[in-house]
């Protein structure tokens, strides 16, 4: 199977901001990335993707731990969030963040096992790149969003439809007219019914940093245009693409929030049945969409209770 990314250099990975974490950029698949980062630099790849609306600093909890055990962690902001760069013409297909997060694993420990841990958008890139790459990936996180095979057979529920209600608004014209309205209060509403309960004050600044240039907006929403619209599809992406469909052959966590207000938990429930023997299953009680950040402590500890410490560096087969 062929690889269609590219990687070039790391650049300024010695910068560390005042908020404590390595700040770096990288040209992977065609794409300029903004990344930030803990740990030492030969220790095992922990990749942290993240989904919508969201950015890097969703693993802000996470990555401290993951350094301690010995793993170098980095988490990109995605195609088309700001800082990361936008090119004309960009996909935003889910293949084309396979293409990202194996391009991004090639540059950052080339020819390397290492671990991928993914939210949202993140965990549907972290089942394709699994799929796609397999020697590439020791084990496997992914929360928020179960198997493809497990969403196919719950979503279409009445209940699910309603709560997914933005996924077709995104489909208007219009849509970011709309969400740009009142400092994106839009966005701002969806993470208070996705985490009922929760201040999401911190995590807001950095979102709306992120989505307020309106072509960044474009291309976050472009995710689920792309979704609905075979049309946007680049075909060399094709072999990326159906990764995503795939079954993860690794040991893979999967983790909800038991109060989701995006996705229902009933939809995780039915995950167990797409699992390998390997794998485990958990629900986060007391947290929504972003358990990540609502439930540090206990996210945290499963993550590393699963991956373990880091390993030494394992060639990819």
């Amino acid at each position: 199977m062929s690889d269609n990314f590219t990687s070039d250099h790391v650049e300024d990975e010695s910068q560390t901001s005042i908020d404590g974490f390595d700040h770096f950029t990288i040209i992977a698949n065609g794409v300029q990335f903004s990344l930030i980062g803990l740990g030492p630099q030969d220790g095992e790849l922990a990749l942290c993707l993240h989904g919508f609306p969201d950015t890097a600093y969703t693993w802000r909890y996470l990555l401290g731990p993951l350094a301690k055990a010995g793993y170098r962690a980095v988490a990109p902001f995605q195609r088309g969030y700001w800082p990361t760069s936008t090119p004309p013409g960009s996909s935003f297909q889910t293949g084309a963040l396979v293409a990202d997060a194996c391009a991004i694993a090639s540059q950052l420990s080339p020819g390397n096992q290492g671990v991928i841990i993914g939210h949202d958008w993140g965990a549907f890139s972290a089942y394709g790149a699994a799929a796609y790459q397999p020697g590439a990936w020791r084990r496997v996180v992914t929360c928020a969003v179960p198997p493809v095979a497990a969403m196919a057979s719950a979503f279409f529920s009445v209940d699910q439809l309603k709560r997914s209600w933005y996924m077709f608004f995104f489909q208007v014209p219009l849509a970011e007219a709309a969400i740009m309205m009142n400092d994106l209060a839009l966005i701002e509403r969806l993470w208070n019914d996705w985490s009922p309960g929760y201040n999401a004050t911190d995590d807001l600044i950095h979102v709306k940093r992120a989505l307020r240039n309106e072509d960044n907006l474009s291309s976050a929403i472009g995710y689920y245009r792309a979704m609905f619209d075979s049309t946007r599809h680049d075909d060399s992406l094709a072999q990326y693409q159906a990764a995503v469909m795939a079954p993860t052959p690794q040991p893979l966590l999967y983790m909800h929030g038991r109060n989701d207000g995006c996705l229902d938990v009933e939809l995780a429930l039915a995950a167990k049945t797409y699992l390998n023997a390997e794998s485990k299953m958990h629900i986060v009680e007391d947290a929504g969409h972003f358990m990540n950040v609502e439930q540090p402590e206990e996210f945290n500890a499963r993550v590393l209770e699963f991956l373990g410490p880091a390993q030494p560096k394992i060639p990819a087969t």
